[in-house]
């Protein structure tokens, strides 16, 4: 692997390479904000095409709403997820949450709006990576998520972090400082937000198709 200076450089490297050309603008695979958020716990710990089965199951059910899914009969809930495995914890936790965001929000657009880092976190089965997803993917939120394949990739380019946090400070620093050059790449006035999304989905994407060096 070549050597790289900064994250900037990674980015680069990455978007030559067409990865995510044909992918939607923010790369996640879907556009329903509220499907991103329940897809974004469903996929802790398994593959994506398990969440894929899960998802349908739940639309299925018409439970692919805030409302109802905090109204969601937790017997028909848990056995809809059942493809994405963890189905007593993560029923449990997405109906919670649901709750917990009416609550808290009244209603998912001003969830949007309004939600941050520390009450994301505060939720069970929330950590800092299905936090920066929700934040990036669902909230448009200017968060760049970090996963197992941003460690293994930047270890492969010689880096070795000690947290999450190192990480995501690395890889946001690189691109604020380049964001001039990241215009020019583009071709277009590039928000930050779609920088982070597709910077992401494109690490995702090379690391799928290049699991081992």
């Amino acid at each position: 692997m070549q050597s790289l200076s900064n994250s900037y450089e990674l980015l680069e490297f990455l978007k030559a390479l067409n990865l995510i050309e044909k992918e939607p603008r923010y790369w996640w695979p879907s556009s329903d904000d509220f499907e991103i958020v329940v897809g974004s716990i469903l996929t802790q710990n398994t593959k994506w095409t398990n969440v894929e089965k899960s998802l349908k199951n739940l639309k299925s059910l018409d439970y692919l709403s805030l409302e109802n899914l905090a109204n969601s009969d937790i017997v028909l809930l848990t056995n809809a997820i059942a493809p994405s495995g963890f189905k007593n914890q993560k029923s449990k936790r997405l109906k919670q949450l649901c709750i917990n965001i009416i609550e808290e929000y009244d209603n998912f657009e001003k969830f949007k709006e309004s939600t941050n880092s520390s009450w994301l976190l505060s939720q069970k089965g929330i950590g800092q990576e299905t936090k920066d997803a929700i934040l990036c993917y669902a909230c448009k939120q200017e968060y760049m998520v970090v996963d197992k394949y941003t460690a293994r990739l930047l270890f492969r380019f010689g880096y070795e972090f000690d947290s999450y946090d190192d990480i995501q400070t690395w890889l946001v620093y690189g691109i604020n400082e380049n964001y001039d050059k990241i215009v020019k790449l583009y071709g277009y006035e590039i928000s930050l937000n779609e920088i982070y999304s597709r910077f992401h989905g494109k690490i995702v994407e090379f690391m799928k198709r290049n699991p081992k060096d």
